[in-house]
């Protein structure tokens, strides 16, 4: 008796699983225009920081480059105080 009263209920419960399908899968197509949407909305905003980290690089640029000219002819032409690591042969 245990076991026709369990089958029963899994018989009823897909019953209603079956009646209400549709409205679960309208709940998911919605989530998935929802996804969608915030998906070209993360992405435009993403393309927007970069454009504006580019605009700031570029206006940026007369001082960064010749800094970095600057660092680099210093980090070229500086004695290193490091001694290289002994060179070990078998």
């Amino acid at each position: 008796m245990k076991t026709f009263v369990k089958v029963l209920l899994l018989a009823a419960l897909l019953i209603v699983a079956i009646k209400f399908s549709p409205v679960l899968f309208l709940g998911a197509i919605a989530g998935l225009i929802v996804a969608v949407v915030l998906g070209a909305v993360g992405i435009s905003l993403i393309a927007a920081l970069l454009a504006v980290v580019l605009a700031l690089a570029v206006a940026l640029s007369p001082v960064w480059i010749p800094v970095l000219l600057v660092l680099g002819l210093i980090s070229l032409f500086r004695k290193s105080e490091r001694t290289p690591p002994p060179v070990v042969t078998a």
